[in-house]
């Protein structure tokens, strides 16, 4: 059962798409408690002037304590979580998965498998376009 979430602030990423052949996704990533005070959740540094989070940040910071981890190491380690109408069988389902992106076809994609008929749904990163093999 996945949780949807009540508030942008509980969550690190989030995308509602719609698919070819009627389909539709929504997936979304909900923030970590910080390791080390295990208080704050973790999130991108604030801007001080503006108090917006830095959106190309290289890390992530606790506002708590202000421990903060690499971008990588830290994405590497979250959840991802989904809920979907597939656009092969038309029925509605959730994916609970790592929030790891994988490189399919040149994009970054999260590929989440329909539990009903096993269709991969591939949510790409914002703006990448998949490659298409030229044919001979």
């Amino acid at each position: 059962m996945v949780k949807e979430p009540e508030s942008m602030e509980q969550l690190v990423h989030h995308t509602l798409r719609t698919l070819p052949n009627d389909g539709t996704i929504r997936l979304w990533v909900y923030k970590k408690d910080c390791p080390a005070c295990k208080k704050g959740k973790m999130g991108k540094p604030k801007d001080p002037k503006t108090g917006k989070a830095k959106i190309r940040a290289k890390e992530y910071v606790c506002p708590e304590c202000a421990h903060s981890i690499e971008k990588a190491e830290y994405e590497d380690t979250l959840v991802a979580e989904a809920v979907y109408k597939c656009p092969e069988c038309k029925k509605d389902g959730e994916w609970t998965g790592s929030f790891k992106r994988k490189t399919i076809q040149g994009a970054p994609t999260i590929r989440v498998v329909c539990e009903h008929c096993g269709a991969f749904i591939d949510v790409t990163k914002k703006f990448k376009a998949k490659k298409v093999k030229k044919k001979k």
